[in-house]
């Protein structure tokens, strides 16, 4: 029987619009048992549906919320912004074998402005980017025939990501795949109304678009998997 997800209640965007103007301790701790029942509860029921669904697709990307759902609380230690808590509620979907923050990976975000949803790799540290960009120019056609299909193209348009203003180092300016080499992120996504989440429809658009983004997942996976192969 397929997963279902019936949305996100009403009091979840109004708890996330009025935490944007009300970020403070004092006022999350008397709004928290909203937070846990309209926001997170609902957040973990849908990743779990997420999970069912996805396992005939992705069995090799973790579904446990314990694993997946972004903690509340902001990490303020480097921020000149001070406010303690995240203003929407996102999670996270990575390769099981990988450890946390490592490799490509499937993400969503609930906002009270938007609802995100996207994958790719994001920040990976210089070893890892530099794996990747060995993986990129041994194998661009592949990469390119999958960001050129025309299914992809017209659900996430370009890369997006930071980019170098000439080749990396270590790899030649003429590449003919240069273009690709300069980004220090590579990552899809979309952007629909926050109503979205309220509604029916949010599980099955998340499953479309996660599983047509698998195929750039499992490329940019690659040099992971290949890190992780015991040696003969």
């Amino acid at each position: 029987m397929p997963a279902s997800f019936s949305g996100f209640p009403p009091e979840a965007l109004r708890f996330l619009a009025q935490l944007k103007r009300h970020n403070r301790r004092e006022w999350f701790l008397a709004q928290r048992d909203t937070y846990e029942r309209k926001v997170r509860a609902p957040m973990v029921e849908l990743v779990l549906a997420l999970g069912r669904e996805m396992q005939p697709y992705a069995p090799e990307l973790s579904f446990d919320p314990a694993r997946a759902i972004f903690r509340i609380y902001r990490d303020v230690r480097f921020s000149l912004d001070r406010s303690p808590y995240k203003t929407n509620i996102a999670a996270v979907f990575r390769t099981r074998a990988a450890g946390r923050g490592s490799g490509a990976a499937l993400y969503f975000s609930v906002g009270a402005d938007e609802v995100e949803i996207a994958g790719g790799v994001y920040m990976p540290d210089p070893a890892a980017l530099l794996a990747l960009r060995r993986h990129v120019a041994a194998h661009h056609q592949k990469l390119r025939a999958i960001l050129d299909a025309p299914g992809f193209r017209r659900l996430f348009g370009e890369l997006w990501g930071e980019q170098l203003t000439r080749a990396p180092k270590g790899f030649p300016a003429d590449h003919p795949a240069v273009d690709l080499l300069r980004y220090k992120h590579y990552l899809v996504d979309t952007i629909r109304p926050p109503r979205l989440a309220e509604s029916p429809k949010f599980l099955p658009e998340i499953l479309r678009l996660f599983r047509a983004m698998m195929p750039l997942v499992r490329f940019l996976n690659e040099p992971v998997r290949k890190s992780l192969r015991p040696r003969r």
